[in-house]
Order: C-alpha cells, then sequence, then structure tokens
C-alpha cells in the first residue's frame, strides 16, 4: 500500500501504538495523538522503492506501511524528522518496532484461537462511515475524497475498516490472554527517580487539577403503596405462567416490559459479572441455573418485580433477559419519599450510623457514593447543583435526581467527605498513577520483548 491512507486513521482515530496504549488509558508518559483534518496537506517525505522491512512469523512488513504511519502522524501533529538520516531512525527504532509489537501480539490471539466477528465491530465501523459522511456536503464530495485517497468505493473503504478494528480488537484480546495466563505476572520495579523523572517531562502535557469531591449519599426512591404492589406482582405472576408455558419471551417482553434500556430489545441486557446488579437479581442469576433457563418465581428487588431468563453463561459472566414490571407510582409516593430524606438527614445529624442509614432507607439501586475524587464538572446537573454550596463536613438539603424507569423522581442526601478546589498537579497528586503506567509499561514491554523471542522476528534495515 503505498498511497497514504490518513483517510481511514482519521475515521477511526487510530495511531500505530494505539492498542499498546489502549492498555494504559490516560497515559502521562505517552503523547496524545490529536486528530487531523480531512485532507489536511502533509509535507512530502520521499519515499524510496517498497521493500520487505521485517519479517514477524510469516507476515512480512513492508517500507511503505512503515512511511504510511509516518504520514498520519505528521498529518496529526506529530513532529517527524525531516532529514533523511534522522528520519530513517525514526523509522526503524520507533514506528517499525510499534508495528512489529502489534504483529506479535496478532499472533499471540491466533494462538490463543481468538475470534472477532464482523458483527460485532461492524456496528461501529458503520458509525464512524456515518459521520464521516456527515463532513461533506455531497455524495460527489464523499466519493472524490474517497479516490484521492486511494480507495475506489465505499465498500473498499469500510472493508479496510474492519480489517483495522478487527487488528485493534485482536491485540486488545492477546493482552487479555496474556495476562489472564499470567504472563505479565512477574514483578517489576520503577524507582522514584524515575517517577519524578516521568513527572518532569509530562507536566506540561496533564493539564491542572479540577475542582473534585467525595461524598457519601443516601438516595430514597418513592415506594408504590401496599395494593399498588400487590397488583404488580400479580402481573408479573401471570406473565411468568405464560412464559414457563412457552410464550414468546421476547415478544412480551417488548410488549410488557417496563424497563426503557432493554424493552426494545427483547428485554436482553448485557454480560455482567457477579455484584454488577441489584442483589436479589444477582443471587437469580449467578444461582448456576443454565442457559434457556426461566427463572420459576418472580423477583423483587427495589425496582420492581423481575421475570428472568438466563441466556449465556461464561466464567464469571453471565448474560441474561428480563421483562419489568414496576408498581405504579404517584406525586404522593414522591412527597412520602420526601419526608423519608427529611428523616435521614434529622438521624444522620443526630449521630446515626451512616451503614445503618443505608441498610434502611439507601437505594440499594444505586451507588453509596463517589469514595474517590472526583470531578465536580463531570457529575450530572443535579448533583453539581445539589451540593454547589456544600463544604466538607456538610449535609446537603435533599435534591431529586431522575428516575427514567419509573418516570418519578428520587431524593439524595449528600455528606461531603472531601472537596479540593481546581489547581495545578502537582508530583503528589499523579504520583500513583505515574508508577502504575510506568509499571505497566515496563510489564508490557518485557513481555513484548519475550514473545519476540518465542516468534520469528526479522528486521531488515
Amino acid at each position: 500500500m503505498t498511497v497514504t491512507r490518513a483517510f481511514v486513521r482519521t475515521i477511526l482515530g487510530i495511531c500505530v501504538a494505539a492498542p499498546l496504549a489502549a492498555q494504559q488509558p490516560g497515559s502521562v508518559t505517552a503523547v496524545t495523538t490529536p486528530k487531523p483534518a480531512l485532507g489536511a496537506a502533509m509535507t512530502p517525505i520521499g519515499i524510496p522503492i517498497d521493500r520487505i522491512v521485517a519479517i514477524v512469523g510469516q507476515k512480512p512488513i513492508l517500507w511503505s506501511e512503515v512511511m504510511d504511519a509516518i504520514f498520519y502522524l505528521q498529518g496529526a501533529g506529530e513532529k517527524v524528522p525531516q532529514d533523511s538520516a534522522g528520519l530513517m531512525n525514526y523509522a526503524r527504532d520507533t514506528i517499525l518496532n510499534q508495528m512489529i509489537d502489534q504483529e506479535v501480539l496478532i499472533n499471540v490471539a491466533k494462538q490463543f484461537k481468538t475470534e472477532i466477528d464482523d458483527k460485532d465491530i461492524a456496528p461501529d465501523v458503520d458509525k464512524r462511515l456515518k459521520e464521516l459522511h456527515s463532513r461533506f456536503k455531497s455524495d460527489a464530495e464523499f466519493r472524490a475524497q474517497l479516490k484521492a485517497e486511494g480507495f475506489g468505493t465505499e465498500t473498499e473503504l469500510r472493508t479496510s475498516l474492519l480489517d483495522r478494528r478487527r487488528r485493534d480488537m485482536l491485540q486488545v484480546a492477546a493482552n487479555d490472554s496474556l495476562r489472564a495466563h499470567g504472563k505479565m505476572a512477574a514483578p517489576v520495579n520503577v524507582t522514584e527517580v524515575e517517577v519524578t523523572a516521568a513527572y518532569q517531562k509530562a507536566k506540561d502535557k496533564i493539564g491542572r487539577r479540577p475542582a473534585t469531591a467525595q461524598f457519601r449519599q443516601v438516595i430514597v426512591a418513592p415506594k408504590a403503596n401496599t395494593a399498588e404492589r400487590l397488583k404488580a406482582k400479580a402481573k408479573a405472576d401471570s406473565l411468568l405462567a405464560v412464559v414457563q408455558k412457552g410464550g414468546d419471551f421476547e415478544a412480551i417482553a417488548k410488549k410488557e416490559s417496563m424497563d426503557p434500556g432493554s424493552k426494545d430489545a427483547g428485554g436482553a441486557l448485557p454480560f455482567v459479572r457477579r455484584g454488577q446488579m441489584v442483589e436479589a437479581f444477582d443471587r437469580a442469576i449467578f444461582s448456576g441455573a443454565p442457559p434457556g433457563t426461566i427463572i420459576p418465581i418472580v423477583i423483587e428487588t427495589s425496582i420492581g418485580f423481575h421475570i428472568i431468563r438466563i441466556d449465556r453463561v461464561q466464567p464469571a459472566q453471565v448474560k441474561s433477559s428480563h421483562i419489568l414490571i414496576i408498581p405504579h407510582l404517584d406525586s404522593t409516593d414522591v412527597a412520602r419519599a420526601k419526608l423519608t430524606a427529611d428523616t435521614v438527614i434529622t438521624k444522620w445529624r443526630s449521630g446515626t450510623p451512616y451503614d445503618s442509614l443505608v441498610k434502611y432507607y439507601h437505594d440499594p439501586a444505586e451507588l453509596k457514593g463517589v469514595p474517590e475524587p472526583y470531578p465536580i464538572d463531570s457529575l450530572p446537573e443535579e448533583y453539581r447543583n445539589g451540593i454547589a454550596d456544600v463544604k466538607k463536613g456538610q449535609l446537603s438539603q435533599p435534591f431529586q435526581i431522575p428516575n427514567p424507569q419509573t418516570g418519578f423522581p428520587k431524593w439524595v442526601v449528600v455528606l461531603m467527605t472531601e472537596r479540593a478546589d481546581a489547581g495545578e498537579l502537582s508530583l503528589a497528586d499523579v504520583r500513583d498513577k505515574i508508577r502504575q503506567q510506568l509499571l505497566e509499561e515496563r510489564a508490557t514491554r518485557r513481555m513484548l520483548d519475550q514473545l519476540r523471542k518465542e516468534q520469528f522476528v526479522k528486521i531488515m534495515m
């Protein structure tokens, strides 16, 4: 491939080191590559006659592929040496090495018999293609850009994007498999001097510390009265009986379920690990029942009544579907929840232990708080407004948060445990993060070096 495919990489936002960088999100020791503008002019770099510059296993790496990667980085703002000697060193020592690492990981994925199904990656590629179309005024302009970038048709572009996405996913899967098999378990060391040096090198790029908050909370959800609860339970029981007699689970979910997040998908939920769902639901799906099982009783949670089917089981993960029936609520239930939130404040101020308040009043479907510093600007608007004037050690007044499942809000009471204003990020702020990233990078490098020894790698430049 001798044509520069900045078009492809612009769409995916991928540089040659992306799969490895993905293992270290937010790395302060790695350069963040911005997206180039489409069709951005790039300084031409002389490309000699194409040749093989490395072989990994049975896969040759071409000089044109190395230069293709360099063109992308240059268009993305990376400083690329302009002199021939500097360019050659950069191509060999940086870019080619990264490409070899990628191929090594792809070989590992193949050894673990990892397969990436097109149907799993096609939605992301199609979404990006749609976004790309929106950047052009007409189909003719889009096709002209395709031709300029060396693609005959959009189908050819889509095939190329699928291939790149598949390769990226294979590398991530290889890393996961290697970790699972203990290939990165051997200890590595990072000294304080190295941590400080990494901070000094990156401090101009890591930005400022945002204003942050840490807090505990009690969230009170409105509860239906006894009559409405029994009515909802009876409906759930009747639907369970229909399903147990062979009724179409997906069709019933689409018609009857009150979960807006899964209703249109026939009640389908994603794979989850133990502890991710509310307690009663979690116990039901991790009871050891095989795929295809309809849980024989209606499961009640703080959300409502669930009819559950086990769909797929993997090590430590279960995929299920459910039909949710929520008892009818009204404004009277919301007002009663507000009185309960006021009671929580009174008891909290009088010294009632937090764990007791959580046990009796907190909605188990919600988090108990934010134990680590969290950017205030990233909190939902209701939280930003609700804690705007709350200082460390103070309780907020009850404030509402929406509940899309019922359409009726919940009430939140927050105890602010820590609060910090925005400022410069010091070494103390990021020391642990930098140390962990350096450890990850060092362990990854050691693993890749070992894999290179185990596989056939030949560099010819």
